[in-house]
């Protein structure tokens, strides 16, 4: 069985790939746990400077973990990013996207909702009234919309998304690494007191719709691949 995370180090940049393509890169459980291992690993070397997410299509630990990797992350988005793979770039610091790129959160369609912390980077990232939009209609924001939204930093034709990630993170891993990490660290505090709001009652009603009869329609309805008959219960 191929490794579902592939990984190198070259010029202090690693490049971390998803390597399941015939599932067009979704994130199964070993996935993620083989993400999480690598990510771990890679957050404690020192002669790492810049971490390359490449193929980005959860478990919240370990989008944390890439989130709080004190090397600066980029996320290289080929394809669709719809929900799991959105969320996985979102994580990133950086996120560089080809014209042909996708990016959409279409849970309402099946009944359930996006986490309270991941509301909260979107706000962060598009503002409030964007993310409302995106989150209320679900649909998806073509490249050009997600940078004029500041979703994505760059939008490049995709034979050139490759050489374009991989010169931002050579610009970035030659500057003084100490600086950059500690600039990185001044940002995520900003993340780090987010998540000190208090978001219980939030959170239990992120936990209502989830075990809702809506949701449990609406995940049906995906299989079966019929229209979903909401009835707010």
């Amino acid at each position: 069985m191929p490794d579902l995370i592939l990984s190198r180090i070259a010029e202090h940049i690693c490049t971390v790939t998803l390597n399941r393509p015939e599932k067009r890169n979704a994130l199964s459980a070993e996935m993620i746990e083989a993400l999480h291992a690598t990510l771990t690993q890679v957050a404690a070397r020192t002669d790492v400077r810049v971490v390359v997410v490449a193929s980005a299509h959860g478990l919240q630990e370990t989008l944390e973990l890439l989130e709080r990797c004190p090397q600066p992350t980029i996320a290289a988005v080929q394809g669709d990013a719809i929900a799991g793979g959105c969320e996985l770039a979102l994580h990133c610091d950086l996120r560089v996207a080809s014209e042909r790129s996708h990016f959409a959160m279409p849970l309402a369609r099946i009944g359930i909702a996006v986490p309270v912390t991941l509301t909260w980077k979107l706000v962060d990232t598009i503002g409030a009234a964007a993310t409302k939009e995106l989150l209320f209609t679900g649909e998806a924001l073509g490249a050009q919309a997600a940078l004029a939204l500041g979703l994505v930093n760059r939008v490049v034709p995709p034979l050139s998304l490759e050489g374009t990630v991989w010169e931002l993170a050579r610009q970035i891993a030659h500057n003084a690494p100490l600086s950059i990490r500690a600039m990185k660290a001044f940002v995520q505090r900003v993340a780090e007191e987010r998540r000190a709001y208090r978001r219980e009652d939030l959170e239990e009603l992120f936990h209502r719709v989830q075990g809702s009869a809506d949701a449990r329609e609406g995940l049906a309805a995906q299989r079966e691949r019929r229209p979903p008959v909401f009835r707010g219960e």
